[in-house]
């Protein structure tokens, strides 16, 4: 977006069926439903330039506005399980992992960064610092939330 942009909201109710359509199409790539543009096109129901005309300037309010991604620094001892039971709790507060990179383990300890989406039904972010309740888990930050 340019500088000269302006984002608003509306329904989609009232707005026209390509703006709809054109969240389908980028759906349906996204999540590999068609090998191509033009598939996902055809199979939704609008032409090509259409969705080329609008893909960069259509998006769905959640997609947008309802999402926070946070970024984690933990501290885990190296043992069997530990991750995974982190992974489980994040899991149990509906946060979305998207990434995962651990070190390998220095003195008995690895470090790892997790970066996930906290949806708007996710928990807030008071919780993921409770994280450090779990054996194993020695130190966790919140490097960033957006």
């Amino acid at each position: 977006m340019d500088k000269n942009s302006q984002l608003i909201v509306a329904d989609a109710k009232i707005l026209p069926e390509v703006f709809t359509k054109v969240l389908e199409v980028k759906k349906l790539i996204a999540q590999k439903g068609e090998k191509s543009s033009a598939s996902a096109c055809k199979r939704v129901g609008i032409s090509r330039s259409a969705y080329y005309k609008y893909k960069d300037s259509v998006f769905s309010y959640e997609e947008l506005f309802t999402r926070r991604i946070v970024n984690l620094y933990l501290l885990l001892s190296d043992s069997p399980g530990v991750l995974s039971s982190a992974l489980a709790y994040l899991h149990s507060l509906n946060a979305n992992i998207l990434t995962v990179n651990q070190s390998i383990p220095v003195d008995g300890a690895a470090a790892v960064n997790i970066s996930l989406r906290l949806t708007s039904d996710s928990e807030e972010l008071a919780p993921l610092s409770s994280i450090t309740e779990l054996d194993g888990v020695l130190e966790v930050k919140i490097l960033s939330a957006e």
